[in-house]
């Protein structure tokens, strides 16, 4: 009996759409998460209601992935309930009970079974890095020790907050200009494969020579047909091979990411993205009572760009040592004078977590700033490159047509 419960503790959960009367044959219908029909008729059951149809949702809308958001969402809620003097576990059963992503219930009924087995929370919470960080783990473990678990998890719930927010605005930055080139492409692409054609078929009963430009089209047409299916593979191929190497080959990654910091606009975006990332992280971890060099470890984890994470390493290494920070980081030649210096005034004013999140908030805004200037420079830009693209081949389609009424 207790093996066959095992089994089906294993079984994933999945979200379920119901269908079903509840007292008085009042029709009712909603979604509930759970592992087998019979758990989710169970659930409906004692709500009153009877089930008449169940149906698991399809696997694109199954489990999902756990998300940074989600590890937000997490914190903010079980601050909540434990500031509200709700124990650990009741907080946890509530917020497995409000979640509506099945691989997140998944994950919160783990973390319930090692606290109820009798870990405390951070090591609970340990044992699934992938979802929670060495910071989310170091903060909530510092807060079990001060008693101040609610305003630990909340200040992570914050941070994931501003993290997220300064990805979202890089994301932008590195996406809107590519989206609208590759939907530009793939118009002119289609201009060649499909319209081209027609219009080629027309000319060769002229029985004239085609403008030079008007060739030149016909030509790239051509070429266009025999070989775009080649050429989106070895692009998609390049790209998927890129990707593995680089996750194999830390060198080839280091370089990359050394590339993307060189891009114009792009590169100094990146720079301040990391920048703030890594003051954000130290002033949290600094704030809450961690160990200056254990907040570097955590930052140089935390860094998306491995070229600051391997400059933590370094500011890492020479804090360790003896130096102060603000000497160890302008040592790295990565940060700018004005961080360093804030940094420097913060040791110096015994106020280091407050001069770092004036750094992270003041490369923020540079961020969104940088952000906002690229998206209105692009648009124009885009605008006259797709209309070059396009335009040159309509005209060079109407050339001829041009040249025979010219010559009538």
């Amino acid at each position: 009996m207790a093996k066959a419960k095992r089994q089906v503790n294993k079984t994933p959960l999945h979200r379920w759409k119901w269908v079903g009367k509840a007292p008085q044959d009042r029709p009712m219908r909603g979604e509930l998460i759970g592992r087998t029909k019979e758990d989710i008729i169970e659930q409906l059951a004692k709500q009153r209601i009877t089930a008449t149809k169940i149906q698991r949702r399809s696997s694109f809308s199954g489990r999902g992935k756990i998300t940074n958001v989600d590890i937000m969402i997490f914190a903010r809620q079980m601050a909540t309930m434990v500031r509200a003097g709700i124990p650990i576990l009741q907080a946890l059963q509530a917020v497995s009970e409000s979640l509506k992503k099945p691989a997140m219930v998944a994950l919160t009924q783990q973390v319930m079974e090692d606290v109820s087995a009798g870990d405390s929370l951070s090591s609970a919470l340990a044992k699934h890095p992938k979802q929670f960080d060495r910071m989310f783990v170091n903060l909530v473990d510092a807060g079990e020790q001060a008693g101040a678990l609610d305003q630990m998890l909340e200040r992570v719930a914050s941070y994931k907050e501003k993290v997220e927010s300064l990805k979202n605005r890089v994301k932008k930055a590195l996406w809107y200009p590519t989206t609208v080139m590759t939907i530009g492409v793939a118009v002119t692409m289609l201009l060649l494969i499909k319209v081209v054609p027609e219009f080629e078929s027309m000319f060769q009963g002229f029985g004239a020579e085609l403008p030079v430009l008007t060739q030149f089209t016909v030509n790239l047409s051509v070429l266009a047909q025999q070989y775009w299916i080649y050429a989106l593979s070895l692009l998609g191929g390049n790209l998927v091979l890129l990707k593995i190497v680089a996750k194999r080959s830390s060198r080839l990654a280091y370089q990359l990411d050394s590339l993307v910091l060189r891009l114009p606009v792009i590169g100094d975006i990146m720079h301040k993205s990391a920048v703030s990332r890594l003051t954000r992280t130290l002033a949290t971890t600094f704030s809450s009572g961690v160990p200056l060099v254990e907040g570097l470890e955590t930052a140089a984890g935390a860094a998306d760009n491995r070229v600051y994470s391997h400059a933590i390493h370094e500011v890492y290494q020479d804090v360790t040592s003896g130096q102060q920070l603000h000497f160890a980081m302008r040592m790295t030649n990565r940060f700018p004078a004005l961080a360093v210096q804030m940094v420097s005034i913060g040791e110096e004013a015994g106020s280091l977590d407050v001069m770092l999140n004036r750094v992270a908030d003041y490369y923020e805004e540079e961020v969104e700033n940088k952000v906002d200037a690229l998206t209105s420079l692009m648009e124009p830009v885009i605008i006259v490159v797709l209309g070059m693209l396009v335009g040159s081949i309509v005209v060079s389609m109407y050339l001829p047509i041009f040249e025979i009424g010219t010559a009538l």
